[in-house]
Order: C-alpha cells, then structure tokens, then sequence
C-alpha cells in the first residue's frame, strides 16, 4: 500500500492491482509478494510504474518461488482519471555459464537484497562489473534493497529518446537502505543523501534521488522520490 511520502498514489496502487491479476495463475493455489512498486517515470498525464514481485505457487504438493519486476503503463484521461494501458514483464535473457567474481559475490551477499528479475539480470552476464563492484561497495556500509537493475525497465529515459542506461545494464536503483524505504518521510534525510554521496564516490556519474545535492552527478525530480538511482559510463 502506498504510504504518505507517495506522490500520485492512485497510480501505484492501480499498478500493483494489474501485476496481481497478471501473475497470479488461475489453475494453482498461489500467493504474490509485491516487494515495491517504484517509478519508472511520472509526468502530467503518463506514467510507469516498476513493481518487482516474488510469486509463490503449489504444484504436484511442492512449493514453487519464482517472480519477475513488470514495468505498468498508464495513462490520465482528460476527466482526470488514470488507467492502465499496458503491461511489459522483465526479460532478463538465459543465464551464462561463467560469471565474474563481482557477479558471484553480489548474488551471495547477505547486505544486498535482489528481486528474481535483478538476480537474474546478473546471471545473465548483461550487467557491467561497475555495477556490480559499486553495490558491493556500498554493501561494506549499507544493508541495501535493490529494485531495478537491467530488465524490466524503460528501454528510454521516461518521457524522452534517451536510451536509459538500466537496460544496458549500466543502472541499478536502489529502494531501500538500512531496511527503510527511500519513499518514507520516516526515514533520515543524512541517511539517503549519505547514501548518495558514496555512490559518486564509488564510481556512479549520475546519481539520482530525492534530494537535490550540490554537484554535477546529481539529479532529483518526481521520479526519483521514492529510490536512489545509480549509473555508469561502462
């Protein structure tokens, strides 16, 4: 449930409705565990919202986890109300046979949280070891929940041509630090902002977050109010 630091809340809760009755099987006992529901991007009239799940199914007696992050498009409608309009399930591509070390470390890592879609981005060999050396960086400080890496992302920076850098996996985004939630008012101000600036330290040249700082790596806007994003040049 959207709590009170969201903006547009309506959205995300519209979002989440669609990703239960997408992944949700009709023919096994199943239950849906919404990790978050962040955006991909939020404007005037159009928005995406980035929900990574863990879906739990029974079959043959047995327990199945899987899940994936699907990337909800909707839309607002000249009365003022919104609506789904599409639906896009991440891809992360196979598995490789041969990981780096860094990709090995950060899938066994107690201090870093994935959803199946971002573990699975790392499985697949497509996210750089910048990536993967920098959460392992911020790991040493910060016990850190993950929400989007590679797939399941806007292919483009939302509302722009600009190719994003998550889908060249050269991007993750974090939601949580220290087991709180970036989007709560709750949460310390020092805390995220700590956290910003030892991301640029360890290597991001585009850091995004709720909180505008001082120098040329940092952004902040409505999308990234409710997460941290980091990026990198290879």
């Amino acid at each position: 449930m959207p709590g009170a630091g969201e903006i547009q809340p309506e959205v995300k809760r519209l979002a989440v409705a669609a990703v239960v009755k997408l992944l949700k099987p009709t023919d096994t006992p199943a239950a849906i565990e919404v990790i978050d529901a962040q955006y991909g991007g939020i404007l005037s009239s159009s928005a995406s919202v980035l929900v990574p799940c863990r879906v739990y199914s029974i079959r043959a007696n047995r327990l199945i986890s899987g899940g994936t992050t699907v990337d909800v498009r909707l839309s607002k409608s000249s009365q003022g109300t919104w609506r789904v309009t599409a639906t896009h399930p991440a891809q992360p591509g196979a598995p490789v046979a041969s990981l780096s070390s860094a990709a090995r470390q950060v899938l066994a890592s107690e201090q870093i949280t994935l959803p199946p879609a971002s573990a699975a981005d790392i499985r697949s060999g497509q996210v750089h070891d910048s990536v993967l050396t920098t959460m392992l960086e911020l790991a040493k400080t910060y016990r850190i929940g993950i929400s989007v890496i590679r797939s399941g992302h806007p292919l483009d920076v939302f509302g722009t041509d600009r190719p994003s850098d998550h889908p060249r996996g050269r991007a993750f985004d974090t939601w949580q630090i220290n087991g709180h939630a970036v989007v709560s008012p709750t949460t310390s101000r020092s805390l995220i902002t700590s956290y910003m600036h030892a991301a640029e330290s360890a290597g991001s040249y585009n850091v995004g977050g709720p909180y505008q700082l001082s120098g040329a790596a940092y952004f902040s806007d409505a999308t990234h109010h409710d997460h941290v994003h980091a990026g990198f040049r290879t």
